[in-house]
């Protein structure tokens, strides 16, 4: 407080004779301003600037030191509830304790092992359930339970399978590609659905260079082909309904990452090493090549692209043409959205805000119309390649505002706050609603997968923006509101990525069906990324809800969603373990079954669910091989104590992590949270 003053004596004197200085100078500038070339004149005006400059910065610190003395003041009280299961491991919830009259206690971050997740990340929704896997704990361990046995096998099955699929390291890069034919559906697939979302490539130069690669007898070259290969990987997630192409995809990541560590970084800043880099991690997320971590890799391409001066807008750089000029802003747009996306699903601060760039919105340019001498954007109202960047776009300063609420080391977003986020988000969603229901669609308009790619991205905010209060929601009456939307939307959600669900099939029964194929079902299923994510997470609030008939069949699909899943190739059988143990639980309640009867029940479920799996498993890895099935006969002998460290993980809702450095014998216990 005592720097407060000192700061705040400091201000206002400074304020006091900036004030009269500021008069008195431009009282003697004013008559001189017909010359103002007069080494007088000049004086005087730099005097004001520097005198108007530091009265700024005095009033800045004044404003920070009364935030901080203010957060200060109200800091709330913390409560860290650790929780420890066979399933999960050890983590522990911090929540906020209320003060008198404040609102119910939430969860505001949660920590496990080295890292902490803000609330923005979907374990937030799953941290509700600890009580059922609390009550099932103790007959887990229990000796004639075989769960956590069938657990580690699948695990140890689950290994099996992706080290097939996994090349080893590093992965020196070929110029090996498949057939043309699967090339053309993998590229093709590709510009339909991530292209169209997030702008990496000029399609017609990408195209021109793509032709010429088969039609040439000369040596590729490299960057084009790493670039080319992530393309593929990308479109392999969605190119069946099976990710049939998992194992290659994985491979194709694996040289790209390869190609990229490589030491010769200063001749890499260029546009098309931003593009590979951008295609890298895109690649990463929806194969799953650690792409929990990828809110880290981000980071280093923000400052990358910073350090090339994409952060300022090219008006203001040396003159470059119209095409470099909006590559360069499409680009950065695109920079931007991964920053803010990866933040909200990892639950991490965005550490970026709108002061730290000036390039403006890329134009609404078609492709082909940038490569001409001095073109002119197409008005809003006609929809080109670029419309939906630009929709998103406008949405921005909202979303981050939502993010940091979330997941700033000092976020504590009150209820008016979150309302008044939400009003915006809605208000500006609406007005790019009208915009694209006015394009004519005899000309051109956007696609059913660009119109539901965006709805989602709205709805994933709005549903991360209101969690935190999901909880108190279910007793407390002034937060019916943030009931309504999250369960609302979860549901609506889980509809649009499970089209074969009994509601879809009710609802939509009359429709016209697309002869296209669902890439926003493929996504969700074969993928690994945000898509995936939340809709396991958005289930979450149908359970805690109050039961209704069309909830309860979306939680009595869930498992059969989950079993998809790992018939596309997912190895970790914990979520479907997991909502195996939830569907016991809505199953036991809807019986009447009394309550001491519950543990049973759950163990039951858990034993059918990892019976299945390891039969699912056993079948895919090949019964035939002797030395599997003898280290499958010899972990029943293993001591119980041992199994923990083996088979506890967080991450058990979500895909297992392939290793770009094939660590996992190395656990620095050290520096992990105690």
């Amino acid at each position: 407080m005592q720097q407060l003053s000192s700061v705040k004596e400091l201000g206002l004197r400074s304020n006091s004779r900036g004030s009269q200085v500021v008069s008195h100078s431009s009282s003697s500038v004013v008559p001189h301003s017909t010359n103002p070339s007069t080494p007088a004149s000049q004086s005087s005006t730099r005097e004001v600037e520097v005198l108007r400059s530091k009265i700024k910065l005095l009033e800045d610190q004044l404003a920070k030191a009364e935030r901080a003395s203010a957060a200060s003041a109200q800091s709330p009280i913390w409560d860290s509830r650790g929780n420890q299961s066979h399933i999960t491991g050890i983590f522990h919830v911090h929540r906020e304790a209320p003060s008198e009259g404040q609102a119910p206690t939430m969860s505001r971050t949660i920590v496990h092992k080295t890292r902490i997740f803000g609330q923005s990340h979907w374990i937030n929704g799953v941290a509700e359930f600890m009580d059922i896997l609390e009550t099932v704990e103790p007959l887990l361990s229990a000796d004639n339970s075989k769960v956590l046995f069938n657990l580690q096998k699948c695990k140890y099955l689950g290994r099996i399978i992706k080290s097939q699929r996994t090349p080893s390291w590093p992965t020196p890069s070929t110029p090996d590609l498949p057939p043309k034919n699967l090339a053309d559906a993998l590229v093709d697939v590709y510009l339909r659905t991530y292209e169209c979302r997030y702008r990496v490539l000029h399609v017609p130069t990408f195209r021109k260079d793509y032709d010429a690669l088969w039609g040439s007898d000369t040596p590729p070259d490299m960057e084009f082909i790493i670039l080319l290969k992530l393309i593929m990987a990308i479109g392999a997630v969605v190119h069946d309904d099976n990710y049939s192409l998992r194992t290659q995809s994985v491979h194709w990541v694996y040289e790209a990452q390869t190609w990229i560590a490589e030491p010769d970084f200063k001749a890499r800043l260029t546009l098309p090493f931003i593009q590979i880099s951008i295609l890298l991690l895109l690649a990463r997320e929806a194969v799953w090549v650690n792409g929990a971590l990828i809110w880290i890799t981000v980071g280093e391409l923000v400052r990358t692209a910073v350090y090339m001066g994409m952060h300022r807008d090219p008006s203001y750089l040396p003159h470059r043409s119209t095409f470099v000029s909006e590559m360069r802003r499409r680009l950065w747009n695109t920079i931007l959205e991964l920053a803010l996306n990866t933040s909200v699903d990892s639950g991490a601060p965005p550490l970026l805000t709108l002061e730290d760039f000036d390039t403006h919105p890329p134009g609404n340019f078609e492709d082909e119309d940038i490569t001409a001498d001095d073109p002119s954007p197409k008005p809003d109202g006609t929809f080109t390649q670029m419309s939906i960047s630009l929709a998103i776009r406008k949405m921005f300063s909202t979303r981050l505002a939502i993010a940091k609420s979330l997941n700033g080391i000092g976020a504590h977003c009150s209820y008016e706050e979150t309302i008044h986020l939400d009003t915006e988000l809605r208000t500006s969603y609406r007005a790019i609603c009208r915009t694209l229901q006015g394009y004519d669609p005899g000309v051109s308009s956007p696609t059913q997968f660009q119109i539901r790619m965006l709805d989602f991205l709205v709805r994933r905010y709005l549903l991360a923006l209101h969690t935190p209060f999901y909880p108190p929601s279910l007793h407390e009456t002034s937060y019916a509101f943030t009931r309504k939307v999250v369960v609302d939307t979860a549901l609506q959600i889980w509809c649009a990525v499970n089209p074969s669900s009994d509601i879809m099939t009710t609802r939509h029964r009359n429709q016209p069906q697309s002869s296209e194929p669902d890439y926003l079902a493929r996504l969700a299923i074969c993928g690994s990324g945000p898509l995936r994510m939340i809709t396991t997470q958005r289930r979450i609030p149908l359970v805690l809800s109050p039961l209704r008939r069309d909830l309860l069949t979306v939680v009595e699909n869930s498992c059969k969603w989950t079993w998809k899943c790992l018939q596309a190739g997912e190895t970790n059988t914990k979520g479907y373990l997991f909502l195996s143990l939830v569907n016991a639980n809505l199953e036991g309640m809807m019986r009447g079954i009394p309550e001491d009867q519950f543990p049973l029940l759950y163990l039951r479920a858990a034993e059918e669910a990892q019976a299945t799996c390891l039969a699912f498993f056993e079948e895919r890895v090949g019964e035939g091989e002797e030395n599997i099935q003898m280290e499958l006969a010899g972990i029943n002998e293993m001591p119980f104590e041992s199994l923990p460290n083996l088979i506890s993980s967080w991450d058990f809702m979500i895909p297992e992590q392939f290793d770009l450095t094939s660590a996992d014998s190395i656990y620095w216990s050290s520096c992990g949270f105690s």
